[in-house]
C-alpha cells in the first residue's frame, strides 16, 4: 500500500531518495553482465582455470538472485521494506569484499552465489520503495524511468565491467560495489528513519523453497560442468540429475498442497499468463545466453579488449533508452499480441543477421545489428508483462510479477550456460568440416590446405609451424561458426515465440484507465525488470 500523501518525501530529499535506488538497482543488476565480460581476467586470475568455470560465477551469482526474490517478500513483511533493503546492501558490501579477496574458484564462486542472494533481496524491494514515493498520477512515468534503469546492465554495465579489468582491476567491480553501495543503505536508512511498519508474520515455505534451490541450482551446476566433466560420464554429475529428477515432481505437489508457496503453480491456470511467461522465459535465455557468450568471444575470438567489447555493448544504448521510455505507453493502446510477436520477429531477424557474418573483418560492422538488438531488447519486456497481469486477481498481481522475474532469471541462467554449449558442441564439427572440405578429403582435386602450408614454409616457416599454423586458422573459423550457430538457433527459437504468443487471449479495445492500480504498475514493474 501506498504512504499517505503527507508521509512521503518532496523537495531534494525526494530526488537523492530516487537517485539512491535507481543507483543501487544499476549496482545489483550490472553485476551480471558487468561480470562476464571481465570473465577472461578472472579466470586466469583465480590460479588459471579456464573460461568455463569463470563463468560459474555468474550463472551460480543469477541463482542466488533467483533464490533471494523470495526471501525478500518474507523478510519484508516481517521487518519492513526499508530495514531489510538497507540490512542486504550491507550484506552486499561485506560478499562483495569477499568476491574480491577470493584467490580460488572454489572460494569466488560461493561469494558470488551470496552477493546474488543479497541482490535478490535488494531489488523487488527497491522497486517498491521508490513506488510508494511518487505521487500517484505521475507512478506510470516512474515505472518507464525504471524501464529505462532496467538497460543499464547491459550497455552500461558491460562497458563498466570491461573498462575496470582493462585500466584498473577486475576485483575493482567488487570494491565499487562497496563504496557505491553503503553510502545507498545509509541514505535509505536516514531518509525512511522513524516509518512505521505493519508487521505481516506468514510461514515461510522452507520445504518448497530448499526444494526449488536444488532444481534450479542442481541443473545449473549440471550445465555449468557438464563439457568439463563428460556430463553422465561424472559420477557426480549423474547423481546430481538424479536428485533434480526427484526433486522436481516432488516441489509440484508439495506446492499444489501449500497455503503460502514459494511458487504458486496454480497461477499458471490463466492462459495469458502461463503463455507471456513461457515467451519471457524461453526468450530471456536465449538474449542472455547470446549476449554473454559474444562478448566473452568478443575477446577471446576477435581480439576486443575489455574495454572495446564493452563499446560494442555501449551502442545499444543509442535506441534502448528512448524505447525503453516510450514502450510503457504504448502497449496501453495497442495489441500486445501483434507489439510482442513484431518484436520476437525484429530478434530473429537481426540474429539472423548476426549470425551470417562467416569473417572475422566482417566484425568491425558489429556496431549496427548490435544496436538494432538494442531497441528490441528494450522493448521485450512491457509487451509480456501488459498480456501476463490480463485475466489476474488484484491480489495476485505482485506475486505473479515476482514469480515470472523468479523464473525468467533462471532461464538466463541456463541460456549462459545452454549457449555456450551449442558452440561448444558445433565447433568441432565445423573444424573437422573444414579440414575435409580444405584438405582434399571432400573433393581430391581441392586440397586448398597443401598449397596454404607450401606458401608458409615458403615464407620462412618449418614445416611443422606451417602446419599449426593452418590448424589455427582452421580452429578459429570452427569457433566462428559455432558463436554463428548459437545466432541462428536464437533466430529460430524467436520465431516460433513470434507465433506461439498468439495463444494468448486477446482483450477488446476499451479506453484505457487513467489512473492504473498501485498493484498493476508495481506488477509491471517487477516484470519489466531484467
Amino acid at each position: 500500500m501506498a504512504h499517505d500523501k503527507e508521509d512521503r518525501l518532496t523537495g531534494w530529499r525526494f530526488v537523492l531518495f530516487n537517485a539512491a535506488l535507481a543507483g543501487g538497482n544499476i549496482i545489483v543488476l550490472s553485476n551480471i553482465p558487468g561480470y562476464t565480460v571481465l570473465a577472461p581476467y578472472a579466470a586466469g586470475n583465480l590460479q588459471g582455470v579456464t573460461l568455463s568455470f569463470g563463468v560459474w560465477a555468474t550463472t551460480d551469482h543469477m541463482m542466488g538472485i533467483v533464490l533471494g526474490l523470495p526471501l525478500a517478500r518474507w523478510l519484508s513483511g516481517r521487518y519492513g521494506d526499508n530495514r531489510v533493503y538497507a540490512a542486504a546492501f550491507v550484506a552486499y558490501a561485506i560478499f562483495s569484499f569477499a568476491c574480491a579477496l577470493a584467490e580460488t574458484i572454489w572460494f569466488f564462486v560461493p561469494a558470488r552465489f551470496l552477493l546474488g542472494l543479497a541482490g535478490g533481496v535488494i531489488l523487488p524491494l527497491g522497486q517498491g520503495l521508490v513506488l510508494k514515493e511518487i505521487p500517484e498520477k505521475y507512478r506510470p512515468y516512474g515505472v518507464a524511468w525504471w524501464g529505462v534503469l532496467s538497460m543499464t546492465p547491459f550497455t552500461l554495465g558491460v562497458f563498466m565491467g570491461g573498462f575496470w579489468a582493462e585500466y584498473f582491476t577486475w576485483r575493482m567491480l567488487f570494491y565499487s560495489n562497496i563504496f557505491l553501495g553503503l553510502p545507498i543503505a545509509g541514505v535509505v536508512s536516514a531518509l525512511l528513519y522513524g516509518r512505521p511498519h505493519t508487521r505481516r508474520i506468514a510461514r515461510f515455505d522452507l520445504v518448497g523453497f530448499l526444494l526449488i534451490g536444488v532444481v534450479f541450482v542442481g541443473t545449473q551446476t549440471i550445465l555449468n560442468q557438464g563439457n568439463d566433466f563428460d556430463w553422465l560420464g561424472s559420477t557426480a554429475l549423474t547423481l546430481l540429475t538424479a536428485a533434480v529428477v526427484i526433486a522436481l515432481p516432488t516441489f509440484i505437489v508439495w506446492e499444489l498442497g501449500e497455503r503460502n508457496p514459494v511458487l504458486d503453480i496454480r497461477l499458471f491456470s490463466c492462459r495469458n499468463y502461463a503463455v507471456a511467461t513461457f515467451c519471457s522465459v524461453v526468450g530471456f535465455l536465449f538474449i542472455l545466453g547470446t549476449l554473454s557468450v559474444f562478448v566473452g568471444q568478443l575477446q577471446l575470438l576477435l581480439g576486443y579488449t575489455s574495454s572495446g567489447a564493452g563499446a560494442v555493448y555501449l551502442s545499444m544504448a543509442l535506441l534502448a533508452a528512448p524505447v525503453a521510455w516510450t514502450v510503457h505507453f504504448l502497449v496501453r493502446h495497442i495489441d500486445m499480441r501483434l507489439f510482442a510477436s513484431l518484436n520476437f520477429l525484429g530478434f530473429s531477424v537481426t540474429l539472423t543477421w548476426l549470425g551470417l557474418f562467416d569473417k572475422l573483418a566482417s566484425f568491425d560492422q558489429i556496431t549496427v545489428p548490435m544496436i538494432f538488438f538494442g531497441f528490441f531488447l528494450a522493448a521485450f519486456f512491457a509487451p509480456l508483462a501488459a498480456i501476463a497481469v490480463q485475466g489476474l486477481e488484484s491480489t495476485k498481481l505482485i506475486r505473479a510479477a515476482e514469480e515470472l522475474a523468479m523464473l525468467r532469471t533462471a532461464a538466463g541462467a541456463f541460456g549462459i550456460a545452454l549457449q555456450s554449449v551449442v558452440q561448444f558442441r558445433r565447433t568441432p564439427f565445423h573444424q573437422l568440416g573444414l579440414a575435409d572440405q580444405y584438405g582434399g578429403r571432400g573433393f581430391p582435386s581441392l586440397d586448398l590446405l597443401s598449397q596454404l602450408t607450401d606458401k608458409l614454409e615458403g615464407s620462412g616457416m618449418s614445416e611443422a609451424v606451417a602446419r599449426a599454423q593452418a590448424a589455427r586458422l582452421i580452429r578459429q573459423q570452427a569457433l566462428l561458426m559455432g558463436l554463428d550457430d548459437a545466432f541462428l538457433l536464437a533466430a529460430v527459437a524467436f520465431f516460433c515465440l513470434a507465433i506461439f504468443v498468439w495463444l494468448a487471449r486477446g482483450v477488446p479495445r476499451k479506453k484505457p484507465e487513467p489512473k492504473p492500480s498501485f498493484e498493476l504498475l508495481r506488477a509491471e514493474e517487477l516484470m519489466e525488470q531484467p
